[in-house]
């Protein structure tokens, strides 16, 4: 029988803590590229993103040593993320509003067809509801299934379809004439 952790010479301790410290940092350099994709496409800015995956990451690492199965880690790492975004936008602060501009227009030099339809979709996504937008970029972005996105967000898979048609009409809403311009370019 085997002494509790504890009880366990410093040693083995250090050992056991080095190889949980190894095993999350090949978790981060595998899978820190696509968690920061999915923030950005959330926030809608690369530097909150940063900040979401961060403070994601120092979560999923505080509970690390609870892990037991290694398939389960990027889709709680992924929940933890999500649920993070979701609270700021509920704390959102006074100093910060979504602007119908962007700081770059498409039609500035260096721009084709594909970054100017690309930058009209993330503008009309960052003015979707945060709920909604949660499940519009695990069900179109990260390709999830309704159950494995009803799984990550908590809800039921009716719930997740429901937020999806909402989240479109939302989403055609918002783009406008524009969806026609971008659907046929």
């Amino acid at each position: 029988m085997t002494k509790p952790f504890k009880t366990q010479p410093k040693a083995i301790r250090d050992q056991c803590k080095s190889d949980r410290e190894r095993l999350f940092d090949e978790f981060v350099v595998a899978r820190y590229q696509a968690l920061r994709r999915t923030a950005y496409l959330l926030c809608g800015d690369w530097h909150q993103a940063e900040d979401l995956v961060q403070i994601a990451l120092e979560k999923v690492f505080a509970s690390w040593h609870r892990m037991r199965d290694p398939g389960a880690v990027d889709t709680y790492t992924r929940r933890v993320m999500i649920r993070g975004f979701l609270d700021t936008k509920r704390l959102r602060s006074s100093r910060e509003f979504p602007t119908a501009t962007l700081p770059d227009p498409p039609d500035a030099p260096g721009h084709d067809a594909d970054s100017a339809r690309r930058l009209a979709l993330l503008a009309a996504l960052g003015r979707v509801s945060p709920g909604y937008r949660a499940v519009l970029v695990l069900r179109y972005w990260e390709d999830q299934s309704v159950e494995e996105t009803a799984a990550l967000l908590g809800r039921s898979s009716t719930a997740i379809r429901s937020a999806a048609s909402r989240g479109l009409d939302q989403l055609r809403t918002i783009l406008g004439e524009s969806l026609i311009d971008i659907a046929h370019s």
